[in-house]
């Protein structure tokens, strides 16, 4: 049995055998074959942190595999706070298939899954967000940017930051990542990313000048500069990531036929200007759509390896 909490625990195969499943499933589905791979299995869906993309995606998700969704908030459940999570872990995963949890500690979904008895999935934490990132990579293939791509990242170095980096030293291509004095990445996560490179032949520059990451880029993505639970520290964020907003002369240095990627939701005027959002090479619904798919390539992957 396999968890996916963190791209760190994959291999480059198994990555791409999970996004080209993915594929494979939502060329089926737009054709109206819809194979129920999952029926008769639940989904508990653990929400420590609110989402538009992560609830819709999943519970549709599971639906159109011929499972149900169960939705549990932080009102119906808490994680940790009373009742051990290990004891929470071993209930709940005695009744559903599969758990999906968004949360804030990367700790707590760790713990839970150590004592899970069935996958667990990661569906965001501080530290990371994987499930996030194999849409991405969907999505630049879908767009003929997955052989060798150059791919800047542009903003905080946050959960988002930290799966790039995991994904492009376990695939082996070359990531440039431009964050304010102040914000970089994690020390730790960075010395793994630099570690898993050297195996894959991946090429990581980080930098505190976001022109350098984007010139001659084949992607260009960012994110919130502001994310959950630090509204208070706005003010002193949009200051700092003054210069960081990608517009139409920082997308001008990639190449022509660049593409912008966003995890949503976005704040038009911060992190990315509304020509760029709304403009030829942003592919940000494409991107929020392959959650869907990429979701289910992941879940119908998880149960063949229980079963396996």
């Amino acid at each position: 049995m396999r968890h996916f909490l963190t791209l760190r625990d994959y291999s480059k195969a198994e990555i791409l055998e999970i996004i080209e499943l993915g594929l494979s499933i939502k060329k089926a589905f737009k054709a109206g074959e819809k194979t129920p791979y999952l029926a008769g299995q639940t989904l508990g869906m653990i929400f420590e942190k609110s989402s538009t993309r992560t609830r819709v995606s999943f519970e549709t998700g599971i639906y159109q595999l011929g499972g149900i969704g169960l939705f549990l908030s932080a009102n119906d459940i808490q994680l940790g706070r009373g009742e051990p999570m290990r004891d929470t872990a071993r209930v709940i995963s005695r009744m559903v298939d599969i758990v999906m949890i968004r949360t804030f500690s990367q700790a707590k979904i760790e713990e839970f899954a150590h004592f899970s008895q069935v996958p667990v999935i990661n569906g965001l934490t501080d530290s990371y967000h994987p499930v996030q990132l194999i849409t991405d990579y969907m999505t630049m293939i879908e767009h003929g940017k997955g052989n060798n791509p150059i791919v800047a990242y542009v903003g905080d170095g946050n959960n988002m930051t930290h799966s790039w980096l995991m994904l492009a030293a376990k695939l082996g291509f070359e990531l440039r990542v431009a964050t304010p004095k102040g914000y970089e990445v994690d020390s730790q996560i960075l010395e793994d990313a630099y570690r898993f490179a050297q195996e894959s032949g991946a090429k990581i520059i980080i930098t505190n000048d976001p022109k350098i990451a984007v010139e001659g880029a084949d992607v260009v993505t960012t994110d919130t500069w502001v994310s959950m639970g630090q509204e208070q520290e706005k003010e002193r964020r949009v200051k700092d990531f003054a210069g960081y907003i990608v517009d139409t002369a920082m997308m001008a240095l990639a190449k022509n036929d660049a593409i912008f990627l966003h995890c949503l939701p976005a704040y038009r005027g911060y992190e990315v200007s509304e020509e760029v959002f709304e403009g030829s090479q942003s592919v940000v619904f494409d991107e929020a759509e392959n959650r869907l798919h990429a979701q289910k390539g992941l879940m119908v992957w998880l149960d063949r390896k229980r079963k396996a």
